[in-house]
């Protein structure tokens, strides 16, 4: 799968609107891009952490308590500090700053997965992502590391916390389907979202929700 955009994004949602933003974008130092009404009460706080995208979701609903994603921790290099710190968000996100490097990615997410087998196939197979060591993945800039433990079968898309991962490419539907072929599961089907972008949803094999997104600010066309 060709990347239209050399990084992979990452969505979260939070009930938690103003201490969050101050954490990211002050503690962390993430660079605010833009807001974007999604529907369903939610609104996209849009940052950049190098070329990825970084989604803060605020939900007017409450959230209710759900099971973790898999994505369970980041690592973010950041110009505010000159060591590494580990530090919560104000909803007890996972979240490690490292200073920024020469050759050191912007974004690292680590995906805790029930089999690391079975997993490393779908992430360089049906995904085409890069296998840069064992069960570490490159998706332009971007890290994906894979880490054996206990996974949650199925995590719900909609909940507190990291929640799915978008990668942009070329032609979305053509992307979904290698991704079905190759043993992905369907999370949503392809839709078109105005002039903005064709999106859909696929699931890796625990059931992880990642966002396929032909964007036409990146790619020029929707067609």
């Amino acid at each position: 799968m060709d990347l239209a955009k050399p990084a992979i994004d990452i969505g979260l949602f939070t009930n938690q609107l103003e201490p969050m933003l101050s954490f990211w974008q002050t503690t962390v130092g993430v660079a605010f891009i833009e807001l974007l009404p999604i529907g369903n009460g939610v609104r996209q706080h849009r940052h950049s952490i190098g070329k990825s995208v970084f989604k803060l979701n605020h939900v007017r609903d409450v959230l209710t308590p759900s099971a973790a994603s898999g994505i369970r921790h980041l690592t973010v290099a950041s110009p505010a500090v000159t060591a590494p710190r580990k530090i919560p968000d104000p909803d007890g996100n996972s979240l490690t700053m490292i200073p920024q490097q020469a050759g050191t990615p912007p974004l690292c997410i680590h995906l805790v997965v029930s089999d690391l087998d079975r997993h490393r196939r779908f992430y360089g197979q049906a995904l085409g992502l890069p296998e840069s060591q064992h069960a570490q993945f490159m998706g332009g800039e971007t890290r994906l590391v894979l880490e054996q433990g206990d996974a949650t079968p199925d995590p719900a898309q909609l909940g507190l916390g990291y929640r799915y991962m978008t990668l942009q490419i070329f032609d979305v539907l053509k992307a979904h389907a290698h991704v079905l072929a190759s043993g992905g599961r369907e999370g949503s089907a392809p839709r078109r979202l105005g002039e903005v972008a064709h999106i859909s949803f696929v699931r890796d094999p625990d059931g992880n929700w990642i966002e396929l997104s032909q964007r036409k600010s990146i790619v020029g066309s929707l067609d």
